[in-house]
């Protein structure tokens, strides 16, 4: 009766589905192993910890934060964009803290689009973008991203004449796992500028890359028409503090920052302190954390392919995006495993058509859960076909 029609036109989350069933596996005695969220496993740096600890006996960080008071996050924000990636950003006009990414997204599109503007969005992609396109009342038209492109959008497709308002982007790329380098963001910040698109580039796992792979930034196509969304919850395992940053473009900045200044006082104190020194830490930090993501993708990958499935092999990000030979009902397989085995992943249709035949795995446990998880599958058949592809060679994602 109350929900609005932006409320009713947000995509039902398969995720709902999941937890269901893995309530029926706990009931049947199973053992449980979560391999749908991706939500960081890992402690946050200590340096961080003992920031947040000193500010809750603090009397002054209780009280809203306003903008002022978000200046040294603010330069810790462009300290660390101008040490990683080389990109020059102004804190004062050009940098804002959010309350996580995924709250920053959501704002951001209500900022710079209105009803019934034109939102270039992945498929597959992470499904809270569908959500948050929902909300601003978007016309969205689907970019497939497809393995033999590397999942890459292939932007000279589309139709001469389009202007869509905004092409939203993510690289390491969730669900698949893919990379881009910065000749792609060149080439696709050339394109959105000719069209008058506004670049959004959601770039969560900057810091989950493995071997010589360094991701890029979108940033460094320059900042006119791009925004770049950062968050502490993957590069320092911060999920649950909610706190990042968006940057780039000054106008869309400003936009935000209107939109935000009617909803929320920015984060916590505490939380700002803790995250202002955690940007500032060595980057040999981040470095650790990706290597633990990194064995427990040489862990899981062997496995999966002596099964028959297609996995190609990640340079970045927590995930592993599996093709299930035969499969077509993602959502039924996943329910059918977690049901019958207690091993919980994600359907590929939970992000998208473009999602269908595939299953993503977190790697949010040790390499041994992630074997053992692996062994479980072995015994589900439901949904899969016998014929057995040859399995891919150890072939990285093209960039």
């Amino acid at each position: 009766m109350w929900a609005s029609q932006r409320a009713q036109g947000v995509p039902t989350s398969v995720f709902s589905v999941m937890d269901a069933a893995l309530g029926r596996a706990r009931a049947a005695g199973l053992q449980v192993i979560d391999l749908s969220i991706g939500s960081s496993d890992l402690a946050p740096p200590v340096q961080a910890l003992d920031a947040l600890r000193d500010a809750t006996h603090d009397p002054g960080s209780y009280r809203y934060p306003l903008f002022s008071d978000t200046r040294p996050l603010r330069q810790a924000a462009a300290a660390y964009l101008g040490r990683r990636y080389g990109v020059l950003v102004d804190a004062e006009r050009e940098v804002l803290p959010l309350i996580g990414a995924q709250e920053g997204l959501a704002h951001l599109l209500l900022a710079v689009t209105d009803p019934g503007d034109t939102l270039l969005l992945p498929d597959p992609c992470y499904p809270p973008y569908l959500g948050a396109a929902a909300v601003a009342g978007l016309n969205v038209i689907p970019l497939p991203l497809l393995p033999e492109r590397g999942f890459l959008p292939d932007l000279e497709s589309l139709p001469a004449d389009l202007r869509p308002r905004v092409l939203l982007l993510n690289y390491p790329n969730n669900p698949t796992s893919a990379v881009a380098d910065a000749a792609f963001f060149a080439e696709t910040a050339a394109w959105c500028r000719a069209r008058g698109t506004l670049l959004i580039h959601d770039h969560p796992y900057a810091e989950l890359t493995f071997g010589d792979y360094q991701a890029p930034s979108a940033l460094q196509a320059g900042t006119d028409g791009i925004v770049e969304l950062h968050s502490l919850s993957k590069t320092h395992h911060m999920g649950g503090f909610r706190v990042g940053f968006a940057a780039g473009d000054a106008g869309a900045v400003a936009a935000l920052g209107r939109v935000k200044g009617a909803i929320d006082f920015h984060p916590y104190l505490g939380i700002q302190r803790a995250a202002t020194v955690a940007l500032g830490l060595p980057d040999s930090l981040g470095r650790e954390g990706a290597r633990v993501f990194e064995q427990r993708r040489d862990a899981l990958l062997p496995a999966l392919r002596e099964m028959g499935w297609v996995v190609q092999t990640p340079q970045a990000s927590m995930y592993l995006w599996a093709q299930v030979p035969g499969l077509t009902d993602s959502v039924a397989y996943a329910v059918q495993v977690a049901e019958t085995t207690g091993v919980a992943l994600s359907p590929g249709r939970a992000f998208g058509q473009g999602g269908e035949g595939f299953v993503r795995f977190a790697l949010v446990q040790p390499p041994e859960v992630l074997v053992e998880a692996a062994g479980r599958l072995r015994t589900v058949s439901g949904g899969v076909s016998a014929e057995r592809p040859t399995p891919v060679a150890d072939a990285t994602l093209p960039l």
